[in-house]
């Protein structure tokens, strides 16, 4: 019977360790974050270096998606993430080195983008792997999710106050302790799994795996509906610095809390039936609250409008339940983790595109082009996949390369999963 509350996935078997070490990763990862970004923008006094130095690693996930990510099912979950943590503590205590030039500091942050790629996809095959016997990975998912966000805005409120009390690089030193901590957590609270799947991991099964998972039109539209909106809207947070620079932490605060009531919401308070026709609207929730920002409203509202606009990232939670549907087991890892390399990479990329904007216009006037983007994205998949409805419903049932009927799955990639036998 699947698990239907926080508490009892706290019973699982190896579930806290590795939520625990989740969210000292996530705390290093937002305090070092703010700390960069700040750390650059004084030194560059530049939108666009300040948004690509907090949001570059994500630029390297395309890289690392196309040569590494077949490890993500390949490689014992416990060593590699010990060992990614271990690797972002080193590279973030480089950062906090004096004098290290603007271009080192991205070769560094390219690097943490390499290592990061993999780090999803073994992290969530995991989860998937430890909640799969109960049916609990929405639910594991979405508390993840909320810590996520708890973390974030603790980490987010305390690195703005670190930076301001102790200057960037010392934040930066404190982070890289706490990816320590993260990898010490893992190494001594999982245990000692095989990997999913045999074989070594390589560029060509990574290619081979991206092959197959790309196959499928449904997966196809559900890897565009989880990467494009909300990458194009996390442009918009990649300018929370340039646009108020004394109150950033705050902005990612609050936003952190928006996802967070999202989060509860979608995994704990909602029947599947209204998450299914509720995924759409939260996506447009998403950006509409940033399509005001070209009128620079005071900081106050610009934080409610973050806060609102990030319950809108909740949409996600249906979309990976809906991934995991159309994936054959041994792909879980790899399937999640070129979601997340994916996502990551959009995220990168809409904010390497909105720092330019904003560089050209206005910090204000970029976070609106970014959020109307967004809009006229999920109406566009949303189109495309009751088009795909129409055609399975007039088209015979016909098998796609896992086996899948492609009659049963429907192409709505925004509206998500079928429900399952346990919530019929």
């Amino acid at each position: 019977m699947p698990t239907r509350t926080y508490r009892h996935l706290f019973r699982t078997p190896e579930f806290t360790p590795l939520f625990l070490s989740s969210a000292a990763h996530t705390v290093a990862q937002t305090v070092g974050g703010l700390a960069l970004g700040t750390l650059v923008f004084e030194a560059t006094d530049s939108p666009l270096l300040s948004a690509v130095s907090m949001f570059g690693p994500s630029l390297a996930q395309v890289l690392g998606a196309t040569l590494f990510l077949s490890g993500a099912d390949r490689l014992p979950p416990r060593a590699a993430l010990t060992g990614i943590s271990l690797a972002f503590a080193a590279t973030t205590a480089a950062l906090a080195l004096p004098g290290l030039p603007v271009a080192g500091v991205f070769a560094v942050v390219l690097l943490q983008g390499l290592i990061a790629s993999l780090g999803g996809g073994v992290r969530w095959g995991l989860l998937n792997e430890i909640l799969s016997a109960n049916g609990a990975y929405l639910p594991g998912r979405s508390l993840f999710n909320i810590m996520s966000g708890l973390t974030q805005t603790a980490g987010y409120a305390t690195g703005g106050a670190l930076v301001t009390t102790l200057a960037p690089r010392p934040t930066l030193l404190l982070a890289a302790l706490l990816y320590a901590v993260a990898a010490l957590t893992a190494r001594l609270g999982l245990t000692a799994r095989p990997q999913r799947a045999v074989g070594r991991p390589s560029p060509a099964a990574t290619w081979r795996a991206n092959a197959v998972l790309w196959s499928s039109r449904p997966r196809r539209l559900t890897y565009l509906g989880l990467w494009l909106p909300n990458g194009l809207v996390v442009g918009c947070e990649a300018l929370f610095v340039p646009y108020a620079p004394d109150a950033a932490g705050t902005l990612f605060a609050c936003a952190a809390l928006g996802m967070l009531a999202g989060d509860v919401t979608v995994g704990r308070l909602l029947p599947p039936a209204a998450r299914v026709r509720l995924a759409t609207p939260l996506l447009l929730l998403l950006a509409t609250p940033y399509a005001f920002f070209a009128l620079h409203p005071a900081l106050p509202l610009a934080a409610a409008c973050a806060a609102l606009a990030s319950v809108g990232f909740g949409a996600s939670l249906v979309q990976q339940e809906r991934l995991m549907s159309l994936t054959p087991p041994e792909l879980a890892g790899h399937a999640l983790g070129l979601h997340s390399a994916g996502m990551l990479t959009l995220q990168g990329v809409a904010a390497t595109t909105a720092g330019a904007v904003a560089q050209l216009t206005s910090p204000a006037v970029a976070m609106t082009a970014m959020a109307l983007t967004s809009i006229a994205v999920t109406v566009t998949l949303a189109a495309a996949g009751r088009s795909g409805d129409r055609q399975s419903a007039s088209a015979p049932k016909e098998q796609d390369r896992e086996g899948l009927s492609v009659g049963d799955t429907p192409g709505l990639s925004l509206e998500g999963p079928p429900k399952t036998s346990s919530e019929a």
